[in-house]
């Protein structure tokens, strides 16, 4: 079960030499994952003029809601992240980055966000923490405001006579999670859950969920509409094929530009000389004290 200290100390001490774009992979890379599947499942709601995004790690997802939004607010419990990412956006004016307990949003304004998004890190929090996240987030939300959060759906799976699921949960998935769960926790806290996709992550099983949710007077709010996803995983090796479809189509292309490149900076280095020749011939002298004296007699100096 993976405690608040348990995700601070993993968080703390991993190797971030990659910037959390190693877990895109599958995707083919951050970008087509974002494209390919994040935006079109939350493009109804982008722009918002302030979005929380909740563990950004080191701002792989951040890079991309920066330019969705007037001003966001970024919360993580890791020190190290919260650094990493004000070195990664220092040329972004419109960011505040926030250090909390891994439980509080205190830091956060009443009504004052529009989106709140979470990816790829809340599937480690336990439904205790996922609790006290959505009752002030009821706070702190808008009227209209929406939530996408990436949790953990893994106990689903679980048999309550060992607490153990039937195959290993190499993902670190928190067992006390499901998508039911999650759901009954937004409506104790006054939100609704409108949207669940339950999917599969790397050829597991469905471990997973994408929820979307809305304060309970929302223009939003509707019942809940439950999909079961078990091609997700196809989704995004599907994204990541075509992605290096055309990545072979662009290094293919560089290559084919590289002579022409070369004979480009050959000829403007051609150029260059025949101009530097010409600055030190007899003529070129001769028409440069010429433009003198007429300067002189006052007879214009235009060359």
């Amino acid at each position: 079960m993976p405690t608040v200290e348990e995700n601070l100390g993993m968080w703390s001490n991993y190797d971030w030499s990659k910037a959390g774009d190693e877990w895109s992979q599958g995707w083919g890379g951050t970008s087509s994952l974002w494209w390919g599947s994040l935006f079109p499942r939350i493009r109804h709601f982008l722009p918002a003029k302030k979005i929380l995004e909740i563990a950004p790690g080191y701002g792989r997802f951040t890079d991309y809601i920066r330019f969705a939004c007037e001003h966001l607010d970024i919360v993580d419990l890791t020190p190290r992240c919260i650094e990493a990412c004000k070195q990664r956006f220092a040329e972004s004016s419109n960011i505040s980055y926030f250090l909390n307990d891994g439980k509080s949003l205190d830091i956060i304004a009443d009504d004052s966000i529009d989106f709140v998004f979470s990816f790829d890190s809340l599937v480690h929090v336990e439904l205790e923490v996922l609790e006290t996240y959505l009752h002030q987030l009821k706070r702190k939300m808008k009227a209209n405001s929406i939530g996408f959060f990436h949790h953990s759906n893994i106990g689903e799976y679980v048999d309550p006579a060992t607490g153990d699921t039937p195959f290993e949960n190499v993902h670190w998935r928190a067992k006390s999670v499901t998508a039911q769960k999650f759901a009954e926790a937004c409506d104790a806290a006054g939100l609704q859950c409108i949207t669940q996709e339950i999917i599969n992550w790397g050829g597991e099983p469905l471990c997973d969920c994408l929820s979307v949710f809305t304060p309970q007077s929302s223009r939003w709010a509707r019942s809940n509409q439950v999909v079961r996803n078990g091609d997700f995983w196809k989704e995004a090796l599907h994204l990541a094929n075509v992605q290096q479809q055309y990545e072979l189509v662009k290094n293919q292309r560089n290559k084919s530009n590289i002579p022409f490149i070369k004979q480009l900076q050959n000829e403007v280095t051609i150029l260059k000389d025949r101009v530097s020749a010409m600055e030190t011939s007899k003529f070129w002298k001769f028409r440069k004290t010429w433009f003198q004296l007429k300067k002189t007699v006052g007879l214009g100096d235009n060359e």
